[in-house]
């Protein structure tokens, strides 16, 4: 996970979520201000102390994430 470096965990702050760069803006935020169809200009000019590189990474440490094997176990006959 060390490609994140922009985001950052605190149990201090936000509870422990993931954040950007330590600011109190959760990933999780702008994964929904981007799936409410926000541009990463648009969130920059929301929110100026966040650059692009800060959606970006947001949207790649979700599909990191979302990135997942499920393993199916077969039961044992009985």
């Amino acid at each position: 996970m060390t490609q994140f470096n922009r985001i950052t965990f605190d149990p201090n702050l936000m509870g422990g979520r993931a954040c950007i760069r330590g600011l109190r803006i959760t990933v999780s935020l702008i994964l929904n201000l981007v799936s409410n169809g926000m541009t990463a200009a648009e969130i920059v000019r929301d929110y100026p102390y966040l650059e692009e590189e800060d959606v970006r990474q947001s949207l790649q440490y979700a599909s990191w994430l979302a990135d997942e094997t499920v393993q199916v176990l077969e039961m044992a006959a009985a």
